[in-house]
C-alpha cells in the first residue's frame, strides 16, 4: 500500500522522520538529498533500529592499525546493541547477509511517498 507520509522540506537532509505503517513502523531518512525507507525492527535483536544514531563507520586505512571515518551520515546504529546498518540497502556492515527490510520511496508532488506492506 503507497502512503503519502511528509512533505520533503518536512526531513531535512540527515534526518529521520518515524511513521506508524506496517507492524514495526518505517523510518524514512534523507541521505543526501535521497530519500530511503527502513523497517523499525533490528535483524540482531528486535530493537527499533530506526530510533539510533545516524552516523558513519570506520574501515581498516592504509598504515598498520589505522582506521579512516567513511560514509558519514549513510549508517544507522541500532540504539540497543550498537549494530550499524546501511541505510540505502538495509544491509548490516558486519554481515551483509543480515538485513533490515527497505521500503520503496519516491518523491511526487513535493510529498515523500512510501509503498509498505501492511501486514
Amino acid at each position: 500500500m503507497r502512503h503519502r507520509v511528509a512533505r520533503a522540506e518536512d526531513i531535512p537532509q540527515g534526518e529521520m522522520r518515524l511513521y506508524p505503517l506496517g507492524p514495526t513502523g518505517v523510518g524514512v531518512f534523507n541521505v543526501g538529498g535521497d530519500f530511503h525507507a527502513l523497517r523499525n525492527l533490528c535483524p540482531h535483536a528486535g530493537g527499533p533500529v530506526c530510533k539510533g544514531d545516524v552516523t558513519g563507520t570506520t574501515v581498516a586505512g592504509g598504515a598498520p592499525y589505522a582506521q579512516e571515518w567513511v560514509r558519514p551520515g549513510e549508517i544507522l546504529r541500532c540504539p540497543w546493541h550498537a549494530w550499524e546498518i546501511d541505510i540505502v540497502t538495509g544491509r548490516t556492515v558486519t554481515d551483509p547477509a543480515r538485513t533490515v527490510a527497505t521500503y520503496p520511496v519516491t518523491v511526487e508532488d513535493g510529498w515523500v511517498v512510501v509503498e509498505v506492506d501492511d501486514r
